[in-house]
């Protein structure tokens, strides 16, 4: 399409819905702002002193000229219309289990997220993180580009080091009982106890265990190999405590990236130089800043303290550097409380003279629970993201018991076969009711609307392949076979909608990466939900009238069953072949 008209102008697609009982498949206006925001669109803007207009003429008959659509202009718009032969070739291409997939954009993305400080426990309201995170990895890596998952470890500041001299110095029979018979639960009762004996000891025995700490603050600057090993043993055990619980939803990394690294290789510190000799640096009370106001950042950007240590945005500007020297792309998730540090960050970036064009930052909110909401959490110490997956399993193997039923398929269940979709299910409608809200609000997860069958949920997507699968297996027709399937024959009206829910799917997924929105992906499920369950409502699939159109609509509900497949793969949502 951008090659018909670049000598005019660029091209910008936009996937609005359109309304049920429109012919048109796209549309390509100049503006946002169309009153046919129903159409897939195509924004054009003249590269030249051009009109909008005089770009669309051009470019329809370009287009028409294909012969797989018929085109018409509309002032500055292109309305495209679909032949049978479009019809014919999304069933086609939607049966291919790479359907979705864009072609590759030979670009590398490093992309951080979760990022959790190795103290304990993965927290109920971080959960956001890894469950944007992971989606928008898979997305990007749908969009064609070449994805690394990366996790920062924050190995180096006063919390670890607090850490360390905790596990260093209490006994374990001095502690309460584990809350868990896992690693991370374990190590986290050192930690508290430290912090509650410095908030509460005697001052001289507070003071003596400040300078500890500080003295392993002091061996990591540097260079301590010996005080490297100390952090390790503690820092390691408890990632992989973390690594377990992540990996529950799924969230896996390509590499764990410490923040150590970047002292112990000596770029912290030449980063420190480079700052420090810059024209945005001052020496304020023995502690070196920068003076960012250039930027709109009003707070100064301490790097170096007085005691010469530096601060966690220090050594992630050297980690930042490394990134832009390994990848073309950079994008990190991140809280909502961490926009000051990244504004600072990325600033403090250009002062040392990199393209931050190439750095995006996504921000999210909390994960709240509804207020006198109680999961059992043994020893009052927050919810932590593994209590919350062990009870969205447990409502959903309730949910399922109950519905037994009402399935769709009439096999036999084994105990195996209801834990396994109570997981799929339960884990599911966790990760999709949190990646289709818009990231910057706070959410209160609410366990009836996760879980509902019936609305807008996941279980409600997932029970869409879940028929899909049902209604092919009730067929009993290799989907290999259906290659010469007439689709010229699906003229009924929620035919032609699935279709068109079908064809839109590609161009989905390439406007949700280029706004790094996996949310947009769980809308179009919905959507998609909506309109196969019309198409299952009104057209009979095994006993269709004829052998013509069983075998068209067939190979419509594995079009189906693939682009559903493929929008929950995006998201990290199971699809379930029976529920």
């Amino acid at each position: 399409m951008q090659q018909l008209v670049t000598t005019h102008a660029r091209i910008e697609p936009v996937t609005p819905k359109h309304p049920p009982g429109v012919s048109g498949v796209c549309s390509s206006p100049c503006a946002r702002r169309s009153r046919t925001p129903w159409r897939t669109r195509w924004r054009v803007w003249g590269t030249r002193p051009t009109n909008p207009t005089f770009s669309a003429t051009p470019c329809s008959r370009a287009v028409s000229r294909s012969g797989s659509t018929s085109v018409e202009t509309a002032g500055p718009y292109v309305n495209f219309l679909p032949s049978s032969a479009y019809f014919r070739e999304t069933v086609v291409a939607a049966q291919e289990g790479s359907y979705g997939h864009l072609d590759d954009r030979e670009t590398s993305i490093v992309l951080e997220h979760t990022s959790a400080n190795p103290t304990g426990p993965v927290h109920v309201g971080r959960a956001r993180n890894p469950i944007i995170g992971d989606a928008l990895g898979t997305l990007l890596e749908y969009a064609g580009y070449d994805v690394e998952r990366h996790y920062y470890v924050n190995d180096a500041g006063r919390q670890i080091a607090t850490f360390t001299w905790a596990y260093e110095t209490f006994d374990e029979s001095d502690l309460p009982d584990p809350e868990r018979d896992r690693i991370e639960y374990d190590l986290v009762r050192y930690y508290r106890a430290g912090n509650a004996f410095l908030e509460e000891g005697d001052e001289e025995t507070v003071a003596e265990a400040e300078a500890e700490i500080e003295a392993i603050m002091r061996g990591l600057e540097a260079g301590d190999e010996a005080v490297f090993a100390r952090v390790a043993a503690v820092v390691d055990k408890v990632l992989e405590g973390m690594q377990a619980s992540l990996a529950r939803l799924p969230a896996e990394f390509d590499e764990f990236v410490k923040e150590t690294r970047f002292m112990h290789d000596g770029s912290t510190e030449d980063v420190v130089e480079r700052l420090t000799n810059s024209e945005y640096a001052k020496r304020e009370e023995g502690a070196w800043q920068l003076d960012l106001a250039d930027w709109g950042v009003e707070k100064p950007f301490v790097f170096l303290r007085s005691d010469g240590t530096t601060l966690y945005t220090t050594r992630d500007l050297a980690h930042h550097e490394w990134k832009f020297d390994s990848f073309d792309r950079a994008i990190t998730v991140l809280g909502e409380d961490q926009r000051l540090h990244a504004t600072q960050l990325e600033a403090a970036l250009e002062v040392l003279g990199n393209d931050t064009d190439r750095l995006t930052s996504t921000f999210y909110g909390w994960v709240n629970l509804p207020a006198g909401e109680s999961m059992s959490t043994r020893q009052g110490t927050g919810v932590d993201l593994d209590d919350l997956l062990d009870e969205a399993i447990a409502r959903a193997r309730e949910e399922i018991t109950t519905r037994m039923d009402e399935r769709i398929r009439d096999d036999d269940l084994t105990e195996a076969d209801v834990e396994r979709i109570a997981r799929q299910v339960g884990i599911g409608a966790v990760r999709y009711d949190i990646v289709s809200k818009q990231p910057t609000k706070a959410i209160t997860f609410e366990w009836e609307r996760a879980l509902d069958f019936e609305a807008q949920s996941a279980p409600y997507v997932q029970y869409v392949h879940a028929r899909a699968a049902g209604i092919l297996a009730e067929s009993d027709i290799d989907p290999a076979t259906l290659d010469d399937a007439d689709a010229a024959t699906l003229s009924h009206p929620t035919e032609r909608e699935l279709l068109r829910e079908i064809a839109r799917f590609p161009a989905v997924v390439e406007t949700a990466a280029e706004e790094l929105k996996p949310h947009v992906v769980a809308t179009y499920t919905r959507e998609f939900a909506e309109a196969f369950n019309a198409f299952y409502r009104e057209c009979r699939v095994v006993d269709a009238a004829d052998r013509r159109t069983r075998r068209a609509r067939l190979a419509l509900v594995v079009a189906a069953k693939t682009t559903i497949a493929n929008a929950l793969d995006i998201l990290g949502v199971a699809a379930p072949e029976s529920m």
